[in-house]
């Protein structure tokens, strides 16, 4: 839920299958009250994002309040998903956590250059990935002011 009671959506996309059900169960014991989505890959992220493929007409799924991103996936990967994202006016105010293996400088660097909001390191054991995802929850619908779905600057 986020400051003003509205259930969330967190958009998880990571292709290791593992990984996909231990940030389900991690969110389950976070006590988190959102709703989680998954893909597996950064095509699938961008159809979920833009209605296209299975995700379109009633398939369609809520617009994410925070998008949970793996880096190193097949067909696209999270840096392309991710420069796609922040270069679609629809799209680049949605919160992007880079969630990955991978603590290459380089890969934080240009996930920060890209528009990344935070660059996190997948936590090795089920208690910190539990600990990191309730954090995530708190700072992001608790502590944080997000800009509103429809808000238009000039």
């Amino acid at each position: 839920m986020n400051k003003k009671g509205n259930a969330i959506t967190i958009l998880l996309a990571d292709d290791d299958p593992d990984d996909r059900m231990l940030a389900k169960e991690a969110f389950v014991e976070s006590r988190l009250r959102n709703r989680l989505e998954m893909v597996e890959d950064g095509e699938e992220l961008m159809e979920y994002l833009n209605g296209r493929g299975k995700y379109s007409g009633a398939n369609k799924r809520p617009k994410p309040d925070l998008i949970l991103l793996d880096l190193n996936m097949p067909r696209k990967d999270g840096r392309e998903a991710l420069r796609e994202i922040k270069s679609s006016p629809e799209l680049r105010r949605i919160p992007i956590v880079v969630l990955t293996t991978s603590k290459a400088d380089e890969d934080v660097i240009r996930t920060y250059d890209l528009g990344v909001n935070s660059f996190i390191t997948k936590p090795v054991t089920f208690e910190a990935l539990v600990e990191v995802l309730t954090t995530l929850g708190r700072y992001w619908f608790e502590i944080v002011e997000l800009p509103p779905e429809k808000a238009v600057v000039s």
